[in-house]
């Protein structure tokens, strides 16, 4: 076995804050911000456009709108003690894993149906 995967196997503690998370998925990231020696919790809200799930160094993105039509991805660790909680407001009916089309899009066409249960 490899060292790496020991490391990992070992001291891989899932997140209890962090719920099953899918591609297409409007999400509410709270994180923890360190400002000199202050520490605050900023939100980024948008849609999850890449889930990528490898171990401890699994990650997503988040890609949100922000003034002015600019678009504003961030990626975060899955693992990361800096996440506080993710927040899933709405699910989507998707078929691919990456929406990387989404960041040619605006308006309308930037929409995706939501998903019923």
């Amino acid at each position: 076995m490899n060292l790496v995967e020991s490391l990992e196997r070992q001291y891989a503690k899932p997140n209890p804050n962090i719920p099953e998370l899918r591609s297409g998925d409007t999400v509410r990231v709270h994180v923890r911000i360190v400002e000199g020696e202050r520490e605050r919790t900023q939100v980024f809200q948008g849609i999850l456009i890449r889930l990528r799930n490898s171990g401890m160094s699994a990650s997503f993105t988040v890609r949100r709108v922000a003034s002015h039509g600019i678009g504003v991805e961030r990626t975060f660790l899955l693992h990361s003690p800096r996440i506080e909680k993710v927040e899933v407001l709405r699910h989507a009916k998707v078929r691919r894993a990456q929406l990387y089309y989404l960041r040619d899009r605006q308006g309308k066409s930037a929409r995706l149906r939501e998903l019923r249960k």
